[in-house]
């Protein structure tokens, strides 16, 4: 009894110190405060959700006050990001961080930004430099413990963290994580290349499937969007197959899919891997976005929806915010309202007072490897021998020593094989195309137009002072990466879209396979990037005659050129809300929203009938027995009739629901994971739903074959069996025996973990504090609810809507919105997690733009003055 005595006193000391260091971080959201730099008052008014609407009278005093209320609000997420994007996350967090910043280092996404901030328009950088100085302002005359909870408790265990000055590159080295996270295919270069030694070129067509444009329309028909130029061969190719012999090995270094060859492309994976997530990647990191103009909506003016899927945590990775200027005018233009990031001035997706518009990742193929063959500091290029360029890079480690590092870079970039220990080793010793040199060393190189200076920043900043499509497009056209579908509406009654980005042009690394699709031969500079599609090339349209422009991450059109990707999302999310919008005779702002939730798996309408035809009577010879096959078919029962829906607890769809999505899981683990190396197994989401609807075709597949049962020889109907047979088991292991009882919300769930003392690294009282859930969601992966998950990891939620908007541009302040926690970054402050429980429901709270709609939320009122004129 003492023992658990003690416990409990330790226990409730440490709660009361965090909840005292807690109470110390929160800021003022009252009163007056001084803000050097200002021209005039400004006056902020956080509504009744706490989001901050700030009133000025300049476009330098707005943005002050921005950086201002972002330090209050959110500093430690900014300075975590600052850290993180600077390659020095270990100097935070420990050595936790080191493998991370070994990878940003080498690619230099901070020494990037230094490069982009001077090429920047003077207002670009006059807003970077207003909004820092306000960030500085918050910051000064306070300790690390004063402006957050995270330094104190980080300081249990780790040397206090100092705090630097907030600086321009800090914000645009930020773009650079936005970028990364948001590329598009280079887990899938580097998958196809680690597989085309352990797999038949058959086997990898049918796991990369071609798009089916007849069944998943593009954003812009045929009618909607001709290229300005026929594409040539090399562009129009589909990569639906391997090319082997000569020519695939000359690209890919003599034998791309030896064991030696498999471990460099492993290697690289691994380095690329320990970058951390800062919005998410792979399956679920995308975003609905439509529009619908006013001749097809209730309200005769244009309706915008806007919903990005994006890694779940706490807190979210937006927050909302107005900027005002109490009189628009010339010498105070903006008047907008939306979604931010912390750490970046303006607002990035919301409307202002003449246009609104949306993002979706259009996820173009801007990253590409090279395969570097290097001996001693030199590397190969065009039968010449050119030095590698290095340097000496050394990362701080709190509470331990320092570490150096050298990078490398070719032509094409830094050389990722070096990062993590191992992949210099095997690129030693891996197989060139000219044998017997045993001097020769292959490396893996990577060109990402995220490493060349770009003028990002100049966009958002237009975007937000845009009032027609003219001028939105001229935003757009600074637009580098990551490279978003912009979807458009205005209170004029137009709807439109724009497809912008950095867009390298090159050519195949493999005949009849698209460009970027394999690693290219570094030593070869007929493969280097040959320029950038021009802007004016790029996909877009103004008012479509069906008066709807729906984008979800599918293809932007169905033409080769200019090429893009042909590693799009599969569609099942776009066609789904095409197919809503079409059914209804006028769309209402609440049928946007509505829109939003819909958790109908398109794909069960494909798989479900081919489960239901599977016999389940034993024959000799069988592994499953037939009171087992009986006990199956009780669970199976559960698809005859369902309507395809996931909701999270409905007593009849969350338990067909719940059965479907455990028989698929265990499906694409039997189907495929018996060949895939760890690393690349299914994960279940959009592609792999088009390669099992292929296949479910082509019974004759190699794929119906398990190979971990070397004595049998599987089937279609064998396989499916046992996913329907193994799901019926695991769903009685972790729900219970009836099948009647079972929830899809209870295996598909979210916990909102803080990002840094969320893990089980941390008390058990500090976990309390800062996380929040589970929460039972529905939906799920190629669902237009979003809220993925990774089928060889489990059913927990990977990524989800970071945030819901409906904009009524027809009457502004009737719009609504929801972010995915709170406004505020502080645990315990009453808006830390205020709007998690409306975003798990799927609500969406009033979305007040004039200054008598936000008056009328009884706000909070923080005036702002200029140096020496504030009063208290």
């Amino acid at each position: 009894m003492g023992l658990v005595a003690a416990l409990v006193v330790a226990a409730l000391v440490a709660a009361v110190v965090v909840v005292s260091a807690v109470r110390e971080a929160l800021p003022s959201t009252t009163g007056t405060a001084e803000l050097p730099g200002l021209g005039a008052d400004v006056t902020v008014l956080r509504d009744d959700s706490g989001i901050p609407h700030i009133y000025g009278d300049s476009l330098t005093d707005l943005v002050r006050a921005q950086g201002y209320v972002h330090a209050q609000e959110r500093f430690f997420e900014m300075d975590l990001r600052r850290h993180t994007t600077a390659g020095r996350l270990a100097e935070l967090v420990g050595p936790d961080g080191l493998d991370a910043d070994k990878v940003i280092r080498t690619m230099g996404w901070r020494r990037v930004a230094e490069e982009e901030l001077p090429s920047l328009e003077p207002r670009t950088r006059q807003v970077l430099q207003a909004y820092s100085e306000g960030v500085n302002t918050y910051l000064r005359g306070r300790s690390p413990g004063e402006v957050a909870v995270e330094y104190r408790l980080l300081g249990l265990r780790l040397p206090e963290a100092e705090i630097e000055e907030w600086s321009p590159v800090d914000s645009l080295a930020w773009l650079k994580a936005m970028a990364w996270d948001l590329r598009s295919n280079y887990e899938d270069e580097l998958a196809r290349a680690r597989l085309s030694g352990r797999l038949s070129p058959a086997q990898i067509s049918e796991i990369y499937p071609a798009y089916d444009y007849d069944a998943h329309p593009p954003i812009l028909s045929r009618e909607e969007w001709s290229p300005q130029q026929a594409p040539s061969a090399e562009r129009s190719a589909v990569p639906s197959a391997l090319t082997t012999g000569p020519a695939a090995a000359t690209a890919s270094g003599g034998s791309p899919g030896s064991p030696v060859a498999d471990e460099v492309y492993a290697a690289v994976q691994r380095a690329l891997d320990a970058v951390p997530q800062v919005l998410g990647r792979s399956e679920g990191v995308g975003s609905n976005g439509w529009a619908v103009a006013g001749s097809r909506t209730t309200t005769g003016t244009p309706l915008l929806a806007n919903d990005p899927h994006l890694a779940v945590g706490q807190p979210g990775v937006w927050i909302q915010n107005s900027l005002h200027c109490r009189t628009v005018s010339a010498a105070c233009p903006l008047d907008v309202s939306g979604f931010s990031f912390s750490g970046l001035p303006g607002v990035v997706i919301g409307h202002n007072a003449d246009i609104a518009w949306g993002f979706t990742n259009l996820g173009p193929d801007v990253t590409d490897f090279y395969l570097e063959r290097i001996v001693g500091d030199t590397f190969l290029r065009d039968g010449n021998w050119e030095p590698v360029t290095t340097r000496e890079e050394v990362i701080k480690i709190a509470g331990g020593a320092d570490q150096r590092i050298t990078v490398r870079s070719t032509v094409h970039g830094p050389v990722m094989s070096d990062v993590l220990e191992g992949a210099g080793d095997a690129g030693s010793r891996a197989p060139t195309a000219q044998e017997g040199d045993e001097n020769q060393s292959y490396a893996v190189s990577l060109a990402w137009t995220g490493l060349l200076p770009g003028r990002t920043a100049d966009a958002i900043l237009a975007l937000n002072l845009a009032s027609d499509f003219d001028e939105f497009r001229e935003a757009a056209r600074d637009f580098a990466v990551p490279a978003q579908n912009l979807v458009y509406a205005d209170r004029e009654g137009h709807i439109g879209y724009q497809a912008p980005g950095q867009v390298p042009v090159r050519r195949a690394a493999l005949p009849r396979t698209a460009p970027g699709a394999w690693p290219a031969p570094g030593w070869d500079s007929a493969y280097d990037w040959q320029g950038f599609v021009e802007f004016d090339d790029l996909p877009w349209v103004l008012d479509p005659e069906d008066g709807v422009v729906v984008t979800a991450n599918q293809p932007v059109t169905q033409s080769a050129s200019p090429f893009l990707t042909n590693d799009w999302d599969r569609g099942w999310r776009s066609s789904r809300i095409g197919e809503r919008l079409a059914a209804l005779d006028k769309v209402s702002p609440a049928d946007m929203a509505e829109i939003q939730l819909d958790d109908r798996d398109g794909f069960a309408e494909v798989l479900v009938p081919a489960l239901l035809a599977v016999p389940l009577e034993a024959s000799e010879g069988d592994l499953e027995s037939q009171d087992l096959l009986d006990f199956t078919r009780e669970a199976r029962e559960l698809l005859r009739g369902w309507d395809f829906t996931t909701p999270a607890g409905d007593a009849d769809a969350g338990a067909s629901a719940a059965y479907y999505n455990a028989v698929w899981r265990n499906l694409v683990e039997l189907l495929f994971d018996d060949e895939l190396p760890i690393g690349l197994k299914s994960d279940g989401g959009a592609r792999w739903r088009s390669a099992v609807e292929q296949l479910l075709e082509n019974p004759e597949s190699a794929w119906w074959d398990n190979k971990l049962t070397p004595n049998i020889t599987e089937g279609k109907d064998s396989i499916l069996r046992q996913a329907l047979v193994e799901a019926r088991l695991e769903l009685t292991r972790e729900l219970g025996k009836d099948p009647d009882g079972w929830q899809w919300g209870k295996l598909h769930r979210v916990t909102l973990e803080h990002r840094v003392l969320g893990g089980e690294s941390m008390p058990g009282v500090v976990r309390w504090f800062v996380n929040q859930g589970p929460f039972d969601l529905p939906g799920g992966s190629a669902i237009v609810n979003a809220n993925t998950w990774n089928a060889s990891r489990g059913y927990e939620v990977t990524a989800a809507p970071s945030m819901r908007m409906v904009v009524d541009l027809g009457r502004l302040d009737a719009s609504t919105w929801i972010n995915q926690t709170g406004v505020s970054g502080h645990p315990m402050d009453d808006r830390y997690a205020d709007q998690v429980d409306d975003w798990a429901a799927g609500r969406q709270r009033p979305w007040p733009f004039t200054a008598d709609a936000v008056r009328a939320s009884d706000p909070d009122e923080l005036v702002l003055r200029p140096e020496g004129s504030a009063t208290g």
